[in-house]
């Protein structure tokens, strides 16, 4: 069997969501039939040091505006690239990723293939037209939930085009975590302080304005509560950082709720959590629930875009609506109280990523997709190279 090299196109190589999946993908897919390396349109974030250090090829692409002359410029660049490199898989990412790439890639690659991973809530009516209009060049739009296929259909994508790959996880991440106390004696805290915490990118979407509101409410029922809320801004909003910490104390609770910012631990500072809060506004599938049920830890959430794929409410975390701290506050005082359920709902979460969100699952499904469309790319070839 040759070997297929897939490139893929990415906006940056932050440590997000979507970023921490590519970046599992590149790591697991089988050696023996493809061959991966990447290009972004910036090379920021610190994925970038872990490509340098095992040698992945990454070509940056630097562009502004794709208004510009110069974006057509390193569109027929990438072009050369691929023809060049012998690209038979090109893979791009979110609406900079598919809007730069899929157009020269469908005139070089065999197969290209567009991921769209939420349903763009931060995006103008204009931009999702140009990212609809990309799309259609593309062979095969790779979506991580249901919610995101219907909503794509909704918007007037080719159904028959769209796969739903969901994100996977890597359980063995969540064995051995060191005891719960060694975060709390870290952060000063007592070995038996109920900690509650967010783990997200700070952004505006993410609804953490509704999480501290909600911690004030828990803080007045469960006075030895604390709150954590771990990550870090991007290099476009950093002054998010400084709202949230002043809305921290507009809401009375500045000396009750740390900002960590960024941490390389994230399975143990899950399992440290009393219960873990993904309070966010819009979502596909959340990398953070998925892990927060990973790790056992009992999990609010809201209701939104594919959480309620993953989360049974009730059965495997709690689900409330979105931009309701009064519900979000319920909730966590909830299972603050009752110890028993709390611990049901993490093993039952455990038990369900292990049977439904396994990274071994996402890779695999991710390189039957890929042989598929090469397969189905080489047959049309046929007839014309036999005439």
């Amino acid at each position: 069997m040759t070997t297929a090299r897939v490139l893929n196109v990415v906006p940056t190589l932050m440590c997000g969501g979507t970023e921490n999946q590519f970046m599992t993908l590149a790591r697991q897919l089988d050696r023996m039939r493809f061959d991966v390396e990447f290009a972004c349109l910036r090379r920021w974030g610190g994925f970038v040091d872990e490509l340098v250090e095992h040698k992945v090829p990454l070509t940056e692409y630097p562009v502004t505006t794709f208004r510009s002359v110069a974006a057509f410029a390193q569109q027929a660049r990438l072009a050369r690239h691929i023809m060049r490199r012998n690209v038979q898989i090109v893979h791009a990412y979110n609406f900079y990723g598919n809007v730069f790439a899929i157009p020269p890639a469908r005139l070089t690659a065999p197969v290209t293939i567009a991921s769209i991973r939420d349903r763009a809530p931060y995006l103008t009516a204009m931009q999702k037209r140009v990212q609809r209009f990309a799309c259609q060049f593309a062979d095969c739009i790779l979506v991580n939930a249901d919610a995101v296929k219907d909503w794509l259909m909704d918007e007037g994508y080719d159904a028959s085009k769209i796969a739903v790959i969901r994100n996977g996880v890597d359980l063995s991440r969540f064995d051995n975590p060191p005891a719960p106390v060694t975060l709390r004696r870290e952060l000063g805290m007592a070995d038996d302080t109920p900690l509650v915490g967010v783990i997200s990118r700070l952004t505006r979407l993410k609804g953490l304005e509704h999480f501290l509101e909600a911690a004030a409410s828990v803080k007045a029922q469960c006075p030895a509560a604390r709150f954590l809320i771990v990550g870090e801004t991007s290099p476009m909003d950093r002054d998010y950082l400084g709202e949230l910490q002043r809305y921290a104390e507009r809401c009375g609770v500045a000396g009750d709720v740390i900002f960590t910012g960024l941490r390389g631990d994230v399975p143990a500072v899950l399992a440290s959590l009393t219960v873990s809060v993904m309070p966010s506004l819009n979502e596909a599938l959340s990398n953070v629930v998925l892990e927060s049920m990973a790790g056992g830890a009992p999990t609010v959430a809201t209701r939104v875009g594919g959480t309620p794929e993953a989360i049974v409410d009730g059965v495997t975390g709690v689900l409330v609506p979105p931009a309701d701290s009064s519900a979000l506050a319920d909730a966590i005082v909830h299972l603050l109280r009752d110890r028993q359920l709390a611990a049901h709902l993490g093993q039952a979460a455990r038990a369900r990523i292990a049977d439904h969100f396994s990274v071994r699952r996402m890779v695999r499904s991710t390189e039957d997709l890929y042989i598929d469309l090469l397969e189905r790319k080489q047959r049309k070839r046929l007839p014309a190279a036999a005439c």
